[in-house]
């Protein structure tokens, strides 16, 4: 049940451009979020993710087809608090 959980959490984070700047600059409320739906993630999960490099989500996203992406429409953060 977990792995599925973590598909779905990375599939958030490439195709949902709203949380995907929310993981970006919160990765907490990102997690609190995903919990809130009911996907539950383990503290190993949740270290792994947000030790990855944060700019790969941007560029796994970058390269997907626009019909598979949801997108935000508000505008993106300049700086990145995630360095």
């Amino acid at each position: 049940m977990s792995q599925r959980t973590v598909e779905h959490a990375v599939g958030r984070l490439v195709t949902d451009e709203r949380f995907r700047r929310l993981f970006e600059s919160d990765p907490a409320a990102a997690l609190r979020e995903l919990a809130e739906e009911g996907l539950e993630l383990t503290s190993h999960e949740q270290a792994a993710l947000i030790a990855t490099d944060p700019h790969l989500w941007d560029r796994l996203a970058d390269g997907m087809d626009p019909r598979l992406q949801k997108i935000s429409l508000q505008p993106r953060p300049t700086g990145n608090s995630r360095v």
